[in-house]
């Protein structure tokens, strides 16, 4: 019986112990022996249909369609006889893909039968259902507690114990520390403790001192065999088989389709300048070659040989969905039904019955894509002989192998021949590769699919947000061919010379782009700003004073085209700033959602200035007070108020005039008033000092008369002040709510 020989403890909670506990449980048994079927019933034979095997050459890959959403159509396409049975390998986690997308055409006359592949039970589900559970990972504690009634034999430092588990407990167990240690003189631990059922009774046994143990019972050694070869096995199970097949007589043609994930195919493009510009005339258009090549990548483990191969510029929706993996739904425990036992002369109620079967089951749907059948039609323009071909990263003219070094009008009239025709098949937009194409396993290949004529012409694009001195030099592209051009990188190469690299996005037919390679450092440029914020107008709206306003801000250009050959087309590009109108020039060359572009020229050896101007109109209401009246009659004389509006304005003045004269009659009234209440007081104070028989004391009881007198008048006054103030308030604040002048 096999043996476990190595300490517990240190990999009580690790997944070593896995591993490990192979030793424990015997031999492990051959993934191949697992794998295969009993013996004497060869694969297949449960079908209703037993047919004659087909290989993958006899229903090989003939047409691939790439998209640039990470996907790829497959379809496979052949000659069968009679019943066949085709098996088709796949990678693991392209199952779900192939369950998800899969078409299969019998033709004349025959029919599918089956589709069947090796199901992928859940490795803790399948781990569930050996004698010992090792699905959860568990510790050398937790399997010796799962293994409890069984017969073990463990090892420790004294000898070799026999036993039946009883159980596995913790323990407090007392550590002193040794002489001259830091450490506290007495620590309690919680060790794992095993109790075994021997031939002299229960023993109790520290695991952290057993070195070992050894599994007497043969079947549950077995067990926990196979649940580690399970383990084994899915881990290494990185491929599957799909068996296909078909029932008919006679040969027949079948075609099998499928979508799976692909890297995104690429796009690069070389963007060839012409030596000479064209004329710089009105209406006058320039030529450019535009060259691109599509990279495809092989990632599978099958050659392409021979297949004929579609590049599709759409982005259909694609998503992954776990349809391979068997799906368990969760269902209720539910007692069963019981009838309480009969009392003497009393009536027992039945249960009702429980209906166990509810429908728990999910359903999932799975469709596909039938891929469009009609081919583009389109006429390629014989415009030029193909007599160049790029060959190493180089291009290499074919004629001579020590010819001279090519000129830039050897690149424009000369270009690699497009192998693919361009065109819609319903809403999207691919190439298809006129000739079949072959690329071996893990390989990747360049492929030719544009060489056109396109318009374009040279420019230097200006961008203060850059912060550069310089332009760039550029090229201004319009696809007005019947290609789309997807994204991707652009070398230029400028009269047969490398001139930089560039890159676009994703180009419709008839499209304009700006594209931008180099820094231009023969032309120099220098800006200047300037803002400036006025009055431009003033009225009244509800009592208020409207002020309108109006702020330009001002970027000129300098430009200094120090070349003293080549002129200079410059695309300045200005920030469009929002709530702003263009003012000058009245109309930029285009927009986008961000910029203005405009066009300036500039000659060769000479100078150009350049500006730009934005304003932006804003309001704010301000009180009638705010201003005083010689900037009110500033504004006037400005023109910039009207007569009708001072009119209004020298109303309000002569009502809020009205209003202050009476709060000072006001505030006069109480003057007076309280410098007689002071008074009074000052004369009663005394008053209690003398005697009341006094001549001081009668003339001080008739002042306090006459002053009496003097405040029952203030104080009609003031009542009648306060209420003519009141009036006045109320129709100065109807006159400026209903106030409105031009």
């Amino acid at each position: 019986m096999p043996r476990l020989s190595r300490p517990l403890m240190p990999i009580h909670s690790t997944r070593a112990f896995i591993a490990a506990l192979a030793l424990a449980a015997g031999a492990a048994v051959p993934l191949s022996a697992i794998a295969q079927p009993a013996a004497g019933k060869p694969a297949g034979t449960d079908s209703a249909v037993a047919g004659k095997a087909a290989t993958d050459s006899q229903v090989p890959v003939r047409r691939i369609t790439l998209y640039r959403s990470g996907v790829g159509y497959f379809e496979r396409s052949g000659n069968i006889d009679g019943n066949s049975e085709l098996q088709l390998r796949f990678k693991t986690e392209q199952i779900n893909d192939i369950l998800k997308s899969m078409v299969l055409l019998d033709l004349d006359g025959g029919r599918i039968d089956s589709v069947s592949y090796a199901s992928k039970e859940p490795l803790s589900k399948r781990l569930a259902s050996f004698g010992i559970n090792v699905a959860d990972n568990p510790s050398a504690g937790q399997i010796l507690e799962r293994l409890r009634g069984t017969n073990v034999k463990i090892t420790t430092t004294d000898g070799e114990h026999s036993g039946v588990i009883m159980n596995v407990e913790k323990r407090p167990t007392v550590f002193h520390g040794s002489a001259g240690s830091t450490a506290p003189a007495a620590s309690v631990f919680e060790l794992p403790w095993i109790n075994l059922l021997t031939d002299k009774g229960v023993r109790s046994f520290d695991l952290t001192k057993v070195s070992g143990f050894e599994i007497l019972d043969k079947e549950l050694a077995a067990e926990l065999n196979k649940a580690l070869s399970t383990i084994a096995e899915y881990r290494a199970d990185t491929s599957k088989t799909v068996d296909l097949r078909f029932a008919g007589a006679g040969s027949r043609r079948v075609v099998v389709g499928y979508v799976q994930e692909s890297p995104v195919w690429k796009t690069s493009y070389r963007l060839i300048l012409p030596e000479k510009d064209a004329p710089r005339s009105e209406g006058a258009k320039g030529s450019v070659v535009m060259q691109g090549w599509a990279i495809v990548e092989n990632t599978t483990d099958q050659d392409w040989t021979g297949v004929n191969l579609s590049l599709v510029s759409g982005r259909p929706v694609s998503f992954q969905m776990d349809l391979y993996e068997p799906l368990f739904t969760y269902r209720p425990m539910v007692p069963v039904p019981t009838i309480p036992g009969v009392m003497p002369r009393a009536y027992a109620g039945g249960t009702a019955a429980i209906d166990l079967n509810s429908p728990l089951d999910d359903e999932f749907s799975s469709g596909f894509q039938r891929r469009g059948r009609a081919a583009p039609e389109m006429q390629r323009k014989a415009e030029r002989e193909a007599t160049t071909r790029i060959a190493g990263g180089q291009l290499v003219n074919s004629a001579a192998a020590a010819a001279p070094a090519i000129t830039g009008d050897d690149m424009v009239n000369y270009a690699a021949q497009s192998q693919a025709q361009a065109g819609e098949v319903g809403e999207v937009f691919q190439f298809e590769i006129e000739s079949p194409v072959t690329i071996e396993r893990q390989r990747s290949a360049m492929i030719p699919i544009i060489s056109s004529n396109i318009t374009g012409r040279r420019v230097s694009i200006y961008s203060q947000t850059d912060g550069r001195p310089n332009p760039m030099r550029g090229v201004e592209i319009v696809n007005e061919s019947n290609l789309q051009l997807l994204p991707g990188p652009i070398s230029v190469f400028d009269a047969a010379a490398y001139a930089g690299d560039a890159q676009i996005g994703h180009i419709s037919k008839g499209d304009k782009r700006l594209l931008a390679y180099s820094v231009d450092l023969d032309v120099n440029v220098l800006t200047r700003a300037q803002n400036a914020s006025t009055t431009t107008r003033l009225k009244i709206v509800d009592g208020m004073i409207l002020r309108t306003i109006s702020s330009t801000t001002s970027l000129s250009y300098a430009f200094d085209n120090k070349d003293p050959k080549r002129a200079r087309t410059i695309i300045v590009e200005q920030p469009r700033m929002d709530g702003w109108n263009l003012v000058e020039p009245k109309k930029p060359l285009e927009e986008t959602q961000q910029l203005y572009r405009f066009e300036v020229p500039v000659e060769a050896g000479k100078t150009a200035a350049f500006s730009v101007t934005q304003e932006r109109t804003e309001s704010e209401s301000v009180a009638i007070a705010s201003y005083d009246m010689p900037s009110i009659l500033g504004f006037h004389k400005g023109g910039k108020l009207s007569s009708a509006v001072l009119k209004a304005i020298e109303e309000v003045g002569r009502r809020q005039a009205e209003i202050n004269t009476v709060e000072r009659e006001i505030a006069e009234l109480d003057r007076q008033k309280n410098e007689i209440d002071a008074e009074q007081s000052r004369i009663r104070e005394n008053m209690a000092k003398i005697d009341r028989a006094s001549q001081l004391y009668t003339r001080y009881m008739t002042k306090l008369t006459d002053q009496e007198n003097t405040l029952e008048d203030l104080r009609e006054r003031r009542k009648a002040a306060g209420a003519r103030l009141e009036t006045l308030r109320v129709a100065f604040n109807e006159h400026l709510r209903t106030l409105n002048v031009e």
